[in-house]
């Protein structure tokens, strides 16, 4: 029997983030006094909503995926996570649609409708389709089994030869629309199946082969909504941690992680210091080396020239539309509506180009969830993909690079049947541009996703949960190791729990 080690120990979390949160209730219920503090008045750092007359939104993520590792944080600590995210499955997942809304797919996570689908497209792409699925499964199984849920605190827990060989295992040199032309052809089917690396913030055509694990995630899993959106998970965990006796404290911009001979001493906030035995940082990591840890000794590699240099996700321009009107022609939760010429628009995304046509997400959560709008009316959360700040060859604090990407996604969504006069029916309305992202989040250079899970970004060459040059102090977050995403994000709050309790506990 394993009994559970009391402590008096203080553990300061910065940023009630979804790693955050997850992070501070695992320690919380361990035994550790947990003080979080949050510079938004709301927990969720980018899992935050908008309310606006009468309407409801998600700010950030919108699709649930891996649903266990979402119940898993409340399971941990003693809680029905039915109690706190109820899910229902979407199916089908979502409408593609192609040639500016004259062509779409249906995607379902039913396998049986999904083959009669790219059947009527084309036979042998469904036979390569299924070829696709067995092949990326088994390196999913390797991936989740030796990568995703383990840090990589050493280089010997990577270069080690059986590490090394469950690495070729992956095959992760080729990129992830490589790695899908092998089994499909037709371009559309192809795009399909690749446009989901830019969850994580890469574009398929550089990004590695691995994330093409991520729409096999989707079709043998399904997706699904939280009841009362996305921002139900962050409330339920920051009630969690607080029904597990730790304390959030909100409107509390942390500017300095306090070091004293190399060790993490606690935070600097509100004009006053917080002392702790350990601080855990959610602060988007470039952001948080470069901003709050000032000691130049404790950055170790992380210098900012380093930070600067390296490699940073696509960021988003997201419009959140209330409308005098529901599209029943717009039959689904999600819609993706792809650009006529895909590489060129990922081209213009990571170059930072402007965009000519950008493909564009459209989320009607009102489909599924009544209250996200009053009766009769529809809720619209617009997203297209765009560079990040420091790449980016436009302004975004000039109004004419809003509004001309304003435009762009409006004329797009104009296309789909139903939805022409789409401009005039707008009665309220909200945005987030890459600069929104930075102010709001500290997401560094607007870079939605963090740092870009490229091949030397990735694994043990991403940033890891403990410090390298500082002790008692660790980092969790999209920026770090595993990665970005929801999921992914909830198994680095376990990773930097359980570093913190290993040097603890040893």
């Amino acid at each position: 029997m394993v009994t559970k080690l009391k402590t008096n120990k203080r553990v300061i979390v910065i940023g009630a983030g979804v790693a955050g949160l997850s992070t501070a209730i695992r320690l919380q219920k361990e035994g550790y006094q947990v003080d979080l503090f949050e510079k938004e008045s709301l927990p969720g750092g980018k899992m935050n909503q908008i309310e606006k007359d009468g309407f409801r939104f998600d700010v950030g993520p919108t699709i649930v995926m891996m649903p266990e590792i979402y119940r898993e944080i409340f399971e941990i600590a003693g809680k029905d996570p039915e109690d706190y995210i109820p899910m229902k499955r979407i199916d089908p997942m979502y409408r593609s649609y192609f040639d500016k809304g004259q062509d779409y797919i249906d995607v379902s996570s039913d396998l049986t409708k999904l083959m009669k689908t790219l059947e009527d497209i084309d036979p042998e792409d469904a036979a390569g389709f299924l070829r696709y699925l067995s092949s990326v499964y088994d390196r999913f199984l390797i991936a989740k089994d030796y990568f995703l849920q383990r840090p990589f605190r050493d280089k010997k827990d990577f270069y080690n030869p059986f590490m090394l060989k469950q690495g070729l295992k992956l095959k992760t040199f080729d990129s992830a629309t490589n790695s899908i032309s092998k089994f499909v052809k037709n371009e559309k089917i192809r795009n399909m199946l690749t446009f989901q690396t830019l969850y994580i913030g890469v574009s398929p055509n550089n990004g590695p082969s691995l994330y093409t694990i991520i729409p096999m995630i989707e079709l043998l899993y399904g997706i699904w909504y939280i009841e009362g959106g996305m921002h139900k998970m962050a409330e339920g965990m920051a009630s969690v941690l607080e029904d597990l006796g730790g304390k959030i404290h909100y409107d509390s911009e942390v500017t300095e992680i306090l070091i004293e001979d190399g060790k993490a001493k606690g935070i600097a906030v509100n004009g006053r210091q917080e002392l702790a035995d350990y601080v855990m940082c959610n602060a988007d990591f470039p952001y948080a080396m470069k901003s709050l840890v000032k000691e130049k000794s404790a950055k170790g590699k992380y210098t900012d020239q380093k930070i600067d240099k390296m490699k940073y996700s696509c960021s988003c321009f997201v419009m959140y539309l209330g409308m005098d009107r529901q599209y029943d022609e717009l039959e689904h939760l999600h819609t993706f509506i792809f650009s006529d010429d895909v590489d060129k628009n990922l081209e213009q995304v990571f170059s930072g180009e402007v965009i000519e046509d950008p493909s564009v997400y459209v989320v009607a959560s009102s489909k599924v969830d009544p209250t996200a709008a009053p009766a009769g009316k529809e809720n619209l959360y617009i997203l297209v993909p765009v560079a990040e700040l420091s790449t980016a060859k436009y302004d975004w604090e000039d109004e004419v690079t809003v509004q001309y990407y304003r435009k762009k996604a409006l004329d797009a969504v104009s296309n789909l049947p139903g939805m022409a006069n789409i401009e005039n029916e707008i009665i309220s309305e909200s945005m987030m541009t890459p600069i929104d992202f930075k102010e709001r989040f500290n997401a560094y250079n607007g870079a939605t996703f963090g740092l870009q899970p490229t091949l030397t970004q990735s694994n043990h060459w991403r940033p890891q949960a403990k410090a390298e040059a500082c002790e008692n102090l660790y980092f969790t977050g999209s920026s770090t190791h595993p990665g970005a995403g929801v999921p992914i994000v909830l198994l680095s709050g376990k990773i930097a729990a359980d570093e913190l309790m290993l040097d603890d506990r040893g």
